[in-house]
C-alpha cells in the first residue's frame, strides 16, 4: 500500500486538526463520566464537582498543546526515550508501591489511619520522582544510550548506499554543486543544522572574505536543495562555536556517514578515527581542473600577496590566484593569463600575471 505523506504546506493544517479533535476528545472526556451518571443530573451536583473536573481537564489539556506548540522541531528518537524512560519508572515506582502495601498490611493500619496516608503520598511522590529521574538521566545521556540485551549491542543499520556528510568548506566550494548537476553522485547529503549556523556566522563577519565566504556557501546550500538529483536533508543538531568539527566527526561516526570535506586536517583526523572520507580535492585532481594555462579572465584583486608585486583573487569556486604585477591594484578587477596551476591533496593553486592595458585604456 502506497504510504501519502503531507507536504510542507499540508503539515500545519494537519497538526491544526490533530490539535484541534484532541482539545474537543478532552472536553467530552471530561462531560461523559458525569453526564453518565445514573441517578444523577450535571445541574443538581455540586458547582465544584462538576466544574472542577471540566475545568482541570481543560487545563491540563491547554498546557500539553502549549508545551507542543514551544518545540515544534522534534526528533523521534528523543520522544520515544522519554516514553520508555516514563514507562520504566512506572514500572520501578509499581514495584515500590507493591513493597509499601506489602508493609502496610503487615502493620495492618486500618483504612483511616494518618500513617496509611502518608504511605499512599509516599507512594505517589516516589513514582513521580523515579519518573523525574528517568526522564532526566535519558535527557542528559541521550548520546550514550544504547539499547543493550546482556553482551549484545543493537545499532541502526544503513542500507544501501552510505549518506554523505557535508562541512563548511564544501557547501563553500562551488565545485560539489556542479558534480550533483552531473549525475554520477546517486548518495544521500546530510548536512547538519550547525554547519548551517557556521556559514551564517560567516556571513555576518566583519571581515569581507569570511563574509562572501558564507554567503557563497549559504547560496550553493540552497541550490543544492533545488538540484532534482540531489537528496538533501538537514540534520537539526546543534554544535557550540568552535567545535563543528568535532561534532561532524562524532556525527560520521555513531551514523556510521561518509565525511566530505576540503579541510585536509579534519580529514586526517576522520581517518585516525576509522571514518570514511571523501575528499573534493582528491576528486579534482583526477578530473580536468576549471582552468587551464593560457586561459585569460577577469578576476578583482582583493588583497597583497606574500612575494613583492603580488596580489591575491579569488576564483568563484573560492580557489586563490596568485597574480603576479598586480600589488596595486587591490580592488580592481584585472584580465589575467593563467600561467601556472598547482594541485595538491591540500587543495589547488592557480598562479597568473596581469595583463597590461591595451592602449588609450
Amino acid at each position: 500500500m502506497l504510504a501519502v505523506r503531507p507536504t510542507d504546506k499540508e503539515k500545519p493544517l494537519v497538526l491544526f486538526t490533530v490539535r484541534l479533535i484532541y482539545m474537543v476528545l478532552m472536553i467530552a472526556a471530561s462531560i461523559l463520566p458525569f453526564a453518565s451518571m445514573s441517578g444523577a443530573s450535571p445541574l443538581d451536583m455540586p458547582l465544584m464537582d462538576s466544574v472542577a473536573p471540566f475545568l482541570t481537564t481543560i487545563a491540563v489539556a491547554t498546557v500539553i498543546v502549549l508545551l507542543d506548540l514551544r518545540t515544534p522541531k522534534k526528533q523521534l528518537s528523543v520522544v520515544v526515550a522519554m516514553y520508555l524512560a516514563i514507562l520504566a519508572g512506572l514500572l520501578a515506582a509499581l514495584a515500590i508501591s507493591a513493597l509499601i502495601d506489602l508493609i502496610a498490611d503487615a502493620w495492618e493500619l486500618p483504612e483511616t489511619s494518618v500513617s496509611l496516608k502518608y504511605l499512599t503520598l509516599l507512594k505517589l511522590a516516589t513514582g513521580i520522582t523515579l519518573c523525574y529521574l528517568a526522564v532526566s538521566i535519558v535527557l542528559t545521556t541521550r548520546d550514550d544510550i544504547r539499547l543493550v540485551i546482556p553482551y549484545v549491542e543493537f545499532s541502526r543499520q544503513i542500507r544501501g548506499i552510505r549518506p554523505m556528510l557535508l562541512d563548511t568548506s564544501v557547501l563553500i566550494d562551488g565545485r560539489f554543486n556542479a558534480f550533483c548537476r552531473s549525475g554520477f553522485l546517486d548518495a544521500p547529503i546530510q548536512v547538519p543544522r550547525f554547519v548551517i549556523d557556521e556559514l551564517h556566522r560567516l556571513s555576518d563577519s566583519s571581515d569581507r572574505l569570511k563574509r562572501e565566504r558564507g554567503r557563497r556557501g549559504l547560496d550553493n546550500l540552497r541550490t543544492l536543495q533545488e538540484t532534482p538529483d540531489a537528496n538533501v536533508s538537514i540534520e537539526e543538531m546543534d554544535a557550540a562555536e568552535g567545535m563543528v568539527d568535532q561534532e561532524l566527526i562524532q556525527l560520521a561516526q555513531k551514523e556510521h556517514l561518509r565525511l566530505v570535506s576540503t579541510d585536509s586536517n579534519l580529514l586526517r583526523v576522520a581517518e585516525i578515527r576509522r571514518i570514511p572520507t571523501l575528499s573534493l580535492h582528491d576528486l579534482a585532481m583526477v578530473m580536468q581542473g576549471q582552468v587551464t594555462p593560457g586561459d585569460t579572465m577577469l578576476l578583482e584583486i582583493v588583497r597583497a600577496g606574500e612575494g613583492e608585486g603580488q596580489g591575491i583573487a579569488y576564483l568563484p569556486d573560492g580557489t586563490m590566484v596568485v597574480v603576479e604585477h598586480a600589488a596595486e591594484m587591490i580592488g580592481q578587477p584585472v584580465d589575467v593569463v593563467v600561467t601556472n596551476m598547482l594541485q595538491t591533496s591540500a587543495g589547488r593553486m592557480v598562479f597568473a600575471k596581469a595583463t597590461p592595458p591595451a592602449p588609450g585604456k
